[in-house]
Parts: C-alpha cells; structure tokens; sequence
C-alpha cells in the first residue's frame, strides 16, 4: 500500500480569496455613522401615517405574491397537467 505524503504548504496561490467589501478588506477604513444624534420626533398623525404606508406597502407585497402563487395554480391546472 502506497503511504501518503504529508502535506506541505509551498505558498503558491490557487484561488485568490480577497474581493472587495470583504472585513478584511474593509477594516482600514474610516467606521460609516450609521444614525445621528438627533431623535426623531413625531406627532401621533404622522406616526399612524408611516405605520399606515409601511402596512399598506406589506400588503402590495404580499399581494404580489399571492397572484403570482395563484396564476402558477391555474396555469399548473389548466395548461401544464392537462
């Protein structure tokens, strides 16, 4: 039986692993602020506001989806299982 070699490593690249935007790339770099120091203050019209346009834009979403789930029904149905 032929013995197995050890491995050793010769520092030749086979795959070169760095790409931008990777932590080890980027960590050089200045931290990004993520918010301000400012809060922002709303008044109960303006906050059912946003709640009301974040819902409303979840539903369109899920909508989307819905329809989408019901055409591959009926085309499932109707044309491809026919």
């Amino acid at each position: 039986m032929k013995k197995k070699e050890k491995f050793r490593d010769d520092s030749r690249v086979v795959a070169d692993m760095n790409f931008d935007g990777a932590p080890w790339q980027t960590k050089s770099r200045d931290p990004i602020e993520i918010g301000s120091d400012q809060e922002l203050l709303l008044t109960k019209k303006e906050t059912f506001q946003v709640m009301k346009t974040a819902l409303f834009a979840g539903l369109i979403i899920g909508i989307i989806f819905v329809g989408a789930f019901l055409i591959f029904i009926l085309f499932s149905t109707k044309i491809w299982l026919r």
